[in-house]
Protein backbone atom coordinates (compact mmCIF):
# COMPACT_ATOMS: atom_id res chain seq x y z
CA UNK A 1 0.00 0.00 0.00
CA UNK A 2 2.21 2.78 -1.28
CA UNK A 3 3.28 5.20 -3.95
CA UNK A 4 6.50 4.42 -5.79
CA UNK A 5 8.56 7.26 -7.26
CA UNK A 6 9.12 6.37 -10.93
CA UNK A 7 11.46 9.20 -11.94
CA UNK A 8 14.15 11.33 -10.33
CA UNK A 9 12.32 14.52 -9.34
CA UNK A 10 14.42 17.68 -9.15
CA UNK A 11 13.44 18.51 -5.57
CA UNK A 12 10.58 16.77 -3.79
CA UNK A 13 10.67 16.16 -0.03
CA UNK A 14 8.39 14.98 2.76
CA UNK A 15 7.41 17.81 5.09
CA UNK A 16 5.09 18.68 7.96
CA UNK A 17 4.89 21.71 10.27
CA UNK A 18 8.50 21.17 11.35
CA UNK A 19 10.42 20.31 14.50
CA UNK A 20 10.50 22.62 17.48
CA UNK A 21 12.44 22.79 20.72
CA UNK A 22 15.79 21.64 19.36
CA UNK A 23 17.43 24.92 18.33
CA UNK A 24 19.80 24.64 21.30
CA UNK A 25 21.18 21.53 19.59
CA UNK A 26 21.64 23.39 16.31
CA UNK A 27 18.64 21.65 14.72
CA UNK A 28 16.63 23.99 12.50
CA UNK A 29 12.81 24.08 12.54
CA UNK A 30 12.50 23.12 8.87
CA UNK A 31 8.94 22.32 7.75
CA UNK A 32 6.50 23.34 5.07
CA UNK A 33 7.15 26.61 3.21
CA UNK A 34 3.54 27.58 2.45
CA UNK A 35 1.42 26.63 5.45
CA UNK A 36 -1.78 27.91 3.85
CA UNK A 37 -1.56 25.43 0.97
CA UNK A 38 -0.46 22.71 3.41
CA UNK A 39 -3.39 23.24 5.77
CA UNK A 40 -5.89 23.37 2.90
CA UNK A 41 -4.60 20.11 1.42
CA UNK A 42 -5.02 18.32 4.75
CA UNK A 43 -8.44 19.87 5.36
CA UNK A 44 -9.64 18.60 1.98
CA UNK A 45 -8.82 15.06 3.15
CA UNK A 46 -10.02 15.58 6.73
CA UNK A 47 -6.48 14.80 7.89
CA UNK A 48 -5.09 16.16 11.18
CA UNK A 49 -3.54 19.50 10.29
CA UNK A 50 0.00 18.35 11.16
CA UNK A 51 -0.12 15.36 8.77
CA UNK A 52 2.93 14.96 6.54
CA UNK A 53 2.78 15.83 2.86
CA UNK A 54 4.92 16.02 -0.28
CA UNK A 55 6.48 19.41 -1.03
CA UNK A 56 7.39 19.70 -4.71
CA UNK A 57 9.41 22.44 -6.38
CA UNK A 58 10.90 22.78 -9.86
CA UNK A 59 8.15 20.34 -11.02
CA UNK A 60 8.94 16.90 -12.46
CA UNK A 61 7.46 14.31 -10.09
CA UNK A 62 5.97 10.97 -11.17
CA UNK A 63 4.45 8.29 -8.92
CA UNK A 64 2.51 5.06 -9.32
CA UNK A 65 -0.11 3.88 -6.82
CA UNK A 66 -0.18 0.28 -5.55
CA UNK A 67 -3.67 0.54 -4.00
CA UNK A 68 -6.67 2.86 -3.99
CA UNK A 69 -6.49 6.06 -1.99
CA UNK A 70 -7.48 9.70 -2.05
CA UNK A 71 -5.19 12.66 -2.56
CA UNK A 72 -5.37 16.45 -2.56
CA UNK A 73 -3.09 18.79 -4.45
CA UNK A 74 -2.64 22.50 -3.69
CA UNK A 75 -0.05 25.26 -3.88
CA UNK A 76 1.66 26.67 -6.95
CA UNK A 77 -0.26 26.74 -10.23
CA UNK A 78 1.01 23.71 -12.11
CA UNK A 79 0.19 21.00 -14.63
CA UNK A 80 -1.11 17.90 -12.83
CA UNK A 81 -1.98 14.63 -14.56
CA UNK A 82 -3.50 11.28 -13.62
CA UNK A 83 -2.83 8.67 -16.31
CA UNK A 84 -1.86 11.47 -18.72
CA UNK A 85 -5.21 13.24 -18.23
CA UNK A 86 -4.87 16.80 -16.95
CA UNK A 87 -6.63 17.42 -13.63
CA UNK A 88 -7.52 20.46 -11.56
CA UNK A 89 -5.60 21.37 -8.42
CA UNK A 90 -6.88 22.71 -5.08
CA UNK A 91 -9.19 19.70 -4.88
CA UNK A 92 -9.25 15.98 -4.08
CA UNK A 93 -8.84 13.10 -6.52
CA UNK A 94 -9.64 9.42 -6.08
CA UNK A 95 -6.72 7.18 -6.99
CA UNK A 96 -6.97 3.55 -8.15
CA UNK A 97 -4.36 0.79 -8.15
CA UNK A 98 -1.94 1.34 -11.02
CA UNK A 99 -2.75 5.03 -11.48
CA UNK A 100 0.19 7.18 -12.53
CA UNK A 101 0.39 10.70 -11.08
CA UNK A 102 2.55 13.44 -12.54
CA UNK A 103 3.29 17.00 -11.44
CA UNK A 104 4.57 18.90 -14.45
CA UNK A 105 5.40 22.51 -15.22
CA UNK A 106 4.91 25.16 -12.53
CA UNK A 107 3.52 28.44 -13.88
CA UNK A 108 2.95 30.62 -10.80
CA UNK A 109 4.43 30.14 -7.35
CA UNK A 110 7.24 27.83 -6.28
CA UNK A 111 5.88 25.04 -4.07
CA UNK A 112 3.26 22.39 -4.91
CA UNK A 113 1.74 20.17 -2.20
CA UNK A 114 0.45 16.63 -2.58
CA UNK A 115 -1.33 15.16 0.43
CA UNK A 116 -2.64 11.61 0.83
CA UNK A 117 -5.46 10.35 3.04
CA UNK A 118 -3.98 9.60 6.48
CA UNK A 119 -0.50 10.79 5.51
CA UNK A 120 2.60 8.74 4.72
CA UNK A 121 3.55 6.04 7.22
CA UNK A 122 7.16 6.95 7.98
CA UNK A 123 9.16 7.31 11.19
CA UNK A 124 9.59 10.73 12.79
CA UNK A 125 12.93 12.21 13.87
CA UNK A 126 12.98 14.81 16.64
CA UNK A 127 9.19 14.76 16.58
CA UNK A 128 8.78 15.52 12.87
CA UNK A 129 8.79 13.99 9.40
CA UNK A 130 10.15 17.19 7.86
CA UNK A 131 13.14 16.62 5.60
CA UNK A 132 16.15 18.84 6.26
CA UNK A 133 18.70 17.86 3.63
CA UNK A 134 21.57 19.91 5.08
CA UNK A 135 21.15 18.07 8.41
CA UNK A 136 20.23 14.67 6.90
CA UNK A 137 17.09 14.57 9.04
CA UNK A 138 13.52 13.43 8.45
CA UNK A 139 11.74 12.17 5.37
CA UNK A 140 13.36 9.14 3.76
CA UNK A 141 17.00 8.96 4.84
CA UNK A 142 17.09 12.73 5.36
CA UNK A 143 17.21 13.40 1.63
CA UNK A 144 15.10 14.43 -1.35
CA UNK A 145 13.00 11.72 -2.97
CA UNK A 146 14.44 9.68 -5.82
CA UNK A 147 13.43 6.98 -8.27
CA UNK A 148 12.43 3.77 -6.52
CA UNK A 149 11.52 5.36 -3.18
CA UNK A 150 8.44 3.87 -1.54
CA UNK A 151 5.88 6.02 0.30
CA UNK A 152 3.51 3.84 2.37
CA UNK A 153 -0.06 5.04 2.97
CA UNK A 154 -3.47 3.74 4.09
CA UNK A 155 -6.04 2.65 1.55
CA UNK A 156 -9.14 4.78 1.06
CA UNK A 157 -12.19 3.93 -1.05
CA UNK A 158 -14.00 7.27 -0.62
CA UNK A 159 -14.62 8.78 -4.07
CA UNK A 160 -16.29 12.01 -2.91
CA UNK A 161 -14.68 14.98 -4.64
CA UNK A 162 -14.11 18.14 -2.60
CA UNK A 163 -12.67 21.38 -3.96
CA UNK A 164 -11.59 24.69 -2.47
CA UNK A 165 -13.82 27.56 -3.58
CA UNK A 166 -12.16 29.93 -6.04
CA UNK A 167 -12.27 32.88 -3.65
CA UNK A 168 -10.03 30.94 -1.23
CA UNK A 169 -7.42 29.97 -3.84
CA UNK A 170 -4.52 32.44 -3.62
CA UNK A 171 -3.20 34.37 -6.58
CA UNK A 172 0.58 34.44 -6.72
CA UNK A 173 1.14 38.04 -7.72
CA UNK A 174 4.30 39.79 -8.87
CA UNK A 175 3.96 42.49 -6.20
CA UNK A 176 3.66 41.84 -2.47
CA UNK A 177 3.27 43.93 0.66
CA UNK A 178 4.87 42.21 3.66
CA UNK A 179 3.84 43.35 7.13
CA UNK A 180 6.68 43.80 9.60
CA UNK A 181 6.97 44.02 13.39
CA UNK A 182 9.95 46.23 14.23
CA UNK A 183 12.50 44.37 16.33
CA UNK A 184 14.14 45.33 19.59
CA UNK A 185 17.18 46.16 17.43
CA UNK A 186 15.33 48.88 15.53
CA UNK A 187 17.29 51.53 17.45
CA UNK A 188 20.41 50.44 15.58
CA UNK A 189 18.77 52.03 12.52
CA UNK A 190 18.19 55.78 12.30
CA UNK A 191 14.73 57.25 11.76
CA UNK A 192 15.72 58.15 8.19
CA UNK A 193 16.91 54.60 7.47
CA UNK A 194 13.67 53.12 8.81
CA UNK A 195 11.67 55.54 6.66
CA UNK A 196 13.75 54.47 3.66
CA UNK A 197 13.13 50.81 4.45
CA UNK A 198 9.35 51.21 4.56
CA UNK A 199 9.14 53.52 1.53
CA UNK A 200 11.43 51.58 -0.83
CA UNK A 201 10.64 48.77 -3.25
CA UNK A 202 12.73 45.60 -3.20
CA UNK A 203 13.05 42.74 -5.66
CA UNK A 204 13.29 39.01 -4.94
CA UNK A 205 16.65 37.89 -6.32
CA UNK A 206 17.43 34.42 -7.68
CA UNK A 207 19.09 33.66 -4.33
CA UNK A 208 16.19 32.08 -2.49
CA UNK A 209 15.53 28.68 -0.95
CA UNK A 210 14.01 27.12 2.18
CA UNK A 211 16.55 28.92 4.33
CA UNK A 212 16.01 32.52 3.19
CA UNK A 213 14.97 34.94 0.46
CA UNK A 214 17.52 37.59 -0.46
CA UNK A 215 16.12 40.89 -1.69
CA UNK A 216 17.72 43.73 -3.65
CA UNK A 217 16.94 47.42 -3.50
CA UNK A 218 17.81 50.61 -1.67
CA UNK A 219 20.56 49.70 0.83
CA UNK A 220 19.80 50.27 4.51
CA UNK A 221 22.56 51.53 6.77
CA UNK A 222 22.96 50.23 10.29
CA UNK A 223 24.72 52.08 13.10
CA UNK A 224 26.67 48.94 14.06
CA UNK A 225 28.59 46.39 12.01
CA UNK A 226 27.24 43.31 13.74
CA UNK A 227 25.92 41.81 16.95
CA UNK A 228 26.81 38.86 19.14
CA UNK A 229 25.25 35.79 17.49
CA UNK A 230 21.79 35.04 18.86
CA UNK A 231 18.71 32.98 18.10
CA UNK A 232 16.75 33.88 14.99
CA UNK A 233 12.96 33.98 14.66
CA UNK A 234 10.99 32.84 11.62
CA UNK A 235 10.61 35.84 9.30
CA UNK A 236 13.53 37.82 10.73
CA UNK A 237 14.87 40.48 8.36
CA UNK A 238 18.63 40.62 8.58
CA UNK A 239 20.44 43.61 7.10
CA UNK A 240 23.76 42.37 5.76
CA UNK A 241 26.96 44.37 5.29
CA UNK A 242 25.86 45.48 1.81
CA UNK A 243 22.65 46.92 3.27
CA UNK A 244 20.37 44.42 1.53
CA UNK A 245 17.57 42.64 3.43
CA UNK A 246 17.42 38.87 3.81
CA UNK A 247 14.17 37.33 5.09
CA UNK A 248 14.90 34.14 7.04
CA UNK A 249 12.44 31.27 6.65
CA UNK A 250 11.92 27.63 7.63
CA UNK A 251 15.48 26.28 7.30
CA UNK A 252 17.19 29.38 8.67
CA UNK A 253 20.32 28.92 10.76
CA UNK A 254 19.60 28.68 14.48
CA UNK A 255 21.83 31.66 15.37
CA UNK A 256 23.13 34.68 13.46
CA UNK A 257 25.08 37.88 13.96
CA UNK A 258 23.59 40.40 11.52
CA UNK A 259 21.34 43.14 12.97
CA UNK A 260 17.62 42.63 12.38
CA UNK A 261 15.39 45.57 11.58
CA UNK A 262 12.21 43.58 12.11
CA UNK A 263 10.25 40.39 11.49
CA UNK A 264 7.80 39.60 8.68
CA UNK A 265 4.60 38.17 10.19
CA UNK A 266 4.19 34.43 9.69
CA UNK A 267 1.19 34.56 7.34
CA UNK A 268 3.07 36.91 4.99
CA UNK A 269 6.12 34.61 5.05
CA UNK A 270 3.92 31.91 3.52
CA UNK A 271 3.02 34.33 0.71
CA UNK A 272 6.67 35.28 0.24
CA UNK A 273 7.56 31.59 -0.10
CA UNK A 274 5.55 31.44 -3.34
CA UNK A 275 7.21 34.58 -4.79
CA UNK A 276 9.41 33.99 -7.81
CA UNK A 277 12.60 35.85 -8.70
CA UNK A 278 11.70 39.36 -9.87
CA UNK A 279 8.70 39.76 -7.56
CA UNK A 280 8.47 43.31 -6.15
CA UNK A 281 8.34 43.61 -2.37
CA UNK A 282 7.31 46.51 -0.15
CA UNK A 283 7.28 46.49 3.65
CA UNK A 284 4.56 47.87 5.90
CA UNK A 285 4.77 48.26 9.67
CA UNK A 286 2.29 46.38 11.87
CA UNK A 287 1.96 46.25 15.65
CA UNK A 288 2.60 43.10 17.66
CA UNK A 289 -1.05 43.03 18.74
CA UNK A 290 -2.33 43.24 15.16
CA UNK A 291 0.09 40.53 14.05
CA UNK A 292 -1.02 38.24 16.87
CA UNK A 293 -4.67 38.64 15.90
CA UNK A 294 -3.92 37.79 12.27
CA UNK A 295 -1.98 34.70 13.33
CA UNK A 296 -4.83 33.53 15.58
CA UNK A 297 -7.33 34.07 12.76
CA UNK A 298 -5.14 32.07 10.36
CA UNK A 299 -4.72 29.05 12.61
CA UNK A 300 -7.97 28.92 14.55
CA UNK A 301 -10.74 30.23 12.26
Amino acid sequence: MSFEITNNPILTTIQDKGRFGYSHLGVTNSGIMDEYAYIMANRLLNNPLDTNILEITLSNLELIASIETKIAITGANCDFFINEVKKEIWQTHSIKKGDILKVGKIYEGNWVYLAVFGGFDIKKEFGSNSTTIKESLGGLDGDKLKKGDILPYKSCSDVTKIAIKKEFIPKYEDELILRVILSYQENYFSIDEKKKFFSSSYTVTNEFNKMAYKLKGEPIKCDINGIISEGIAFGSIQITNDGQPIVLLKERQTIGGYPKIGTVINTDCFRLAQAKSGTKIRFEEISYEEALEKSKKFYYN
